[in-house]
């Protein structure tokens, strides 16, 4: 009789499996706790951004889509992921005024980490 364990929750999808209306919602939350003050705002848009992803909700409550999506020189990976997991790589902080770093996931961090210093 064969042994099946249960499955692990996935932790992560692919902003370029997303349908078109979801990548815009998904983007306009992501702005949204970009630019959220302080109290719940922010961690309400990315609970929404991470359902709207298809991803359960991390218990970090913050997620991000890897930085190699749309960086010059990037593998054009578009991860979904906890940018609390292990292995995530800041590839730039974020600016005055914003809540959101550019983070690269933990396969592309370790595969080719950037920022690339010449």
């Amino acid at each position: 009789m064969p042994v099946m364990t249960p499955a692990l929750p996935r932790t992560e999808t692919d902003y370029r499996s997303l349908t078109t209306a979801q990548q815009d919602e998904f983007d306009r939350l992501m702005e949204q706790a970009d630019t959220a003050g302080p109290g719940d705002a922010y961690h309400q848009a990315m609970t929404e951004a991470a359902l709207t992803a298809g991803l359960p909700v991390p218990a970090s409550r913050d997620i991000a889509r890897c930085s190699c999506l749309n960086d010059a020189g990037g593998c054009g990976c578009g991860a979904i992921f906890d940018s609390h997991a292990l292995g995530v790589v800041v590839t730039a902080t974020n600016a005055p005024n914003r809540n959101l770093s550019e983070l690269q996931c933990p396969t592309c961090g370790h595969d080719h980490p950037r920022p690339i210093t010449d």
